[in-house]
């Protein structure tokens, strides 16, 4: 999924690949759907504050260009991260090219939900991350005496 679709260029990078790339358009920026469509690429308009419809499927990885720097103006970026967790498979992958403040931002948010930092690179005021959610359990078990019937 291109988090943050623009001309559906992340999509049609992937095209000699056979995979299915959902473009989804942000509602607040430029409306350029109707030149995904013409491209013959699949895609929709969302609001990226408020959940995303998933059912049947989750996604084996996540492009967000400039997403989150845009969203925190205006929504809670835990809550989205929090969304990139439910709607992002188990070890899929997440890819996020934002400033630099933001990057450092959402890998603090994976690291601690346990997932795996891949790659992390900052450039002047840019920076990537590429990250892998992890199936993550814990190591220690605590058993609850109280809450156990005799």
């Amino acid at each position: 999924m291109d988090m943050k679709a623009v001309y559906g260029g992340f999509a049609a990078a992937l095209r000699e690949m056979k995979v299915w790339v959902m473009n989804v358009v942000p509602i607040d920026s430029p409306d350029t759907l109707a030149i995904i469509y013409e491209r013959g690429l699949f895609g929709i308009y969302h609001d990226w504050c408020e959940s995303f419809s998933t059912y049947p499927r989750s996604y084996d990885l996540l492009h967000a260009d400039h997403l989150f720097s845009k969203l925190k103006q205006r929504c809670n970026l835990t809550a989205v991260v929090a969304e990139v967790d439910r709607v992002l498979r188990p070890e899929g992958k997440l890819i996020v090219r934002d400033d630099a403040e933001t990057i450092q931002e959402v890998e603090a948010m994976v690291k601690a939900m346990k997932w795996e930092v891949r790659m992390t690179f900052s450039k002047e005021k840019e920076g990537l991350l590429s990250v892998q959610k992890s199936i993550w359990r814990p190591k220690d078990v605590e058993t609850l005496t109280y809450a156990i019937a005799d």
